[in-house]
């Protein structure tokens, strides 16, 4: 990789969530510039002006940079859901609750769209986003689960669902990085939501 640019910080008397941050930051910005396989964590410790051991403080890998918080945003996402209207379809809840990632995206647009630059065009990561997929289910399948009636297996039934949404996210998130950031991830959603509900899901059955 060639000798960044990017200045170190000072790091002293940062609080840890600070410091994990602003790691996290400046090794987006390398995995961005130079990508992920090629970018060491030697070189995030350089540019981040920490060694290579402090990093491991604060990250056991360098997947863990740009998947580190899953488990909160599954859980935004989980609460969303879970305030929705008890009438509301299946279909309807799940689009509601994805919704929050483009909110999340409008908080942190560099770094959402950082990651998800990164996260898609590297095929390396590609294992780390299916258990992105199956801890997010996990969270959100009972809750859809106690939505369906009908389904002679609505666990089953659920499960499709859940993951039919994250596959549309996934799919707006992607032709989000696509255009650079440039069109609306929100209504990328729909459009994808869309697609599948016109084709896919039909009017009046009980899981809709």
């Amino acid at each position: 990789m060639p000798e960044s640019q990017i200045e170190p910080p000072r790091l002293r008397d940062w609080t840890r969530a600070a410091v994990r941050a602003e790691i996290a930051d400046r090794a987006l910005q390398l995995f961005d510039e130079y990508g992920f396989d090629a970018t060491t964590v030697d070189n995030i410790a350089a540019v981040a002006g920490i060694s290579a051991r402090t990093f491991f403080r604060y990250f056991a890998t360098k997947e863990d940079v740009v998947f580190g918080d899953l488990v909160p945003i599954g859980e935004s996402i989980r609460s969303t859901l879970v305030g929705r209207p008890t009438g509301e379809s299946a279909w309807a809840a799940l689009r509601a609750a994805v919704h929050v990632i483009a909110d999340i995206a409008d908080g942190e647009y560099e770094t959402a769209l950082r990651v998800t630059r990164v996260a898609s065009s590297t095929a390396s990561l590609r294992a780390r986003s299916h258990e992105k997929h199956a801890a997010w289910a996990s969270l959100l399948t009972p809750l859809i689960e106690a939505r369906l009636v009908g389904p002679d297996d609505p666990r089953l039934a659920a499960e499709a669902l859940v993951y039919s949404a994250l596959a549309c996210l996934d799919i707006a998130l992607n032709e989000w990085a696509r255009s650079d950031g440039k069109r609306n991830l929100r209504h990328l959603i729909d459009i994808a939501f869309d697609g599948v509900e016109q084709q896919v899901v039909t009017p009046g059955s009980p899981d809709t």
